[in-house]
């Protein structure tokens, strides 16, 4: 009897075995099947793993007075000294609130225009017209930052477009770049042309996966256009809207520098100069690199739990989330 048992015993295993290699040639036929596919996300996943993994390294010297010649692991270690250092400073709650402030401002106005947008295509009936207006949206997004700006410049100028039309209505000319209570208006408007039409590619996409039957069936039901928006267009699409929100929040206490330093004037600090501004002046400018890096690193830890409570809130609240 006890031979008996072993022997079936020896015989699920073997089959255990045969089951596992078989799912695993099927695994390798799978990934044969899909080669060219995995060879184009291979450089996308080097890219992820030198730059931004990979310089994770460099983390450490927010730790310490960074040498230069010393190197990483030899410069002297001062725990938490810049943190403290950037939170004590006089400027510290300026910097948090600018840069919340604009991030903020971009999340009710930037956030939502590419969506607008996508619904807007969505019911062009035209389709000449629609190539039209979306090859035209998406123009801007290939244009560099330098170039936006100058543009921004120019038509804000005393000379402008902006004030030569202002001129035509009897009012005077305004310099728009040098008040401090017009930057970020000028800023996400700048953003918002700049970026509208490439974000409504994803949405659009999503409103292709709506069931053009559940349109149909509202017509029938004698459903208005808005109300077919308002009942099928935005819950087929709410799931994409969700997870574009959650990425979008991770951006709350960071924002580029690079068009602001091109925008901003002396007269528009108190509103412009944001986190990344300082880390550029103290670190590139002011070769701080330690205290730079605890800053960006400070910004990029309460990003970070910014996602993880909405995310977490998004769990509960719907079925959609980051995680």
């Amino acid at each position: 009897m006890a031979g008996k048992a072993l022997s079936e015993t020896v015989k699920v295993n073997k089959s255990g075995r045969k089951t596992v290699s078989a799912l695993i040639m099927d695994r390798l036929k799978l990934i044969g099947q899909g080669k060219y596919l995995y060879a184009m996300l291979l450089l996308p996943a080097v890219y992820f793993i030198v730059f931004k993994y990979g310089s994770m390294f460099g983390l450490l010297i927010a730790f310490e007075n960074y040498n230069f010649v010393k190197g990483v692991f030899g410069s002297e270690w001062v725990g938490l000294l810049h943190f403290r250092d950037f939170m004590s400073d006089p400027y510290f709650w300026k910097l948090v609130r600018n840069t919340v402030l604009l991030n903020v401002w971009m999340m009710v106005f930037y956030f939502p225009a590419p969506i607008l947008l996508a619904l807007l295509l969505n019911e062009a009936r035209i389709g000449l017209f629609k190539k039209f207006a979306q090859t035209v949206s998406y123009l801007p997004h290939f244009l560099s930052t330098v170039v936006v700006c100058g543009m921004v410049i120019n038509f804000l100028s005393n000379e402008g477009m902006i004030n030569r039309l202002l001129g035509l209505v009897g009012l005077e000319p305004y310099s728009f770049l040098m008040d401090a209570n017009w930057f970020r208006s000028i800023y996400i408007g700048s953003e918002i042309w700049q970026g509208i039409g490439w974000g409504s590619i994803i949405y659009l996409a999503a409103l292709t996966a709506v069931d053009p039957q559940l349109y149909e069936a509202a017509t029938m039901d004698g459903a208005s256009r808005i109300q077919q928006i308002r009942h099928i267009t935005l819950p087929g699409i709410a799931s994409v809207i969700t997870v574009m929100f959650l990425l979008n929040l991770g951006n709350v206490m960071s924002i580029g520098y690079e068009k602001i330093l091109l925008l901003y004037t002396g007269p528009t600090y108190e509103t412009a100069d944001v986190i990344s501004t300082y880390v550029y002046r103290r670190g590139l400018l002011g070769n701080d690199f330690s205290y730079a890096t605890a800053v960006e690193l400070f910004q990029s830890v309460i990003a970070l739990c910014f996602v993880v409570l909405a995310n977490r809130f998004a769990r509960k609240v719907s079925e959609t989330s980051l995680w």
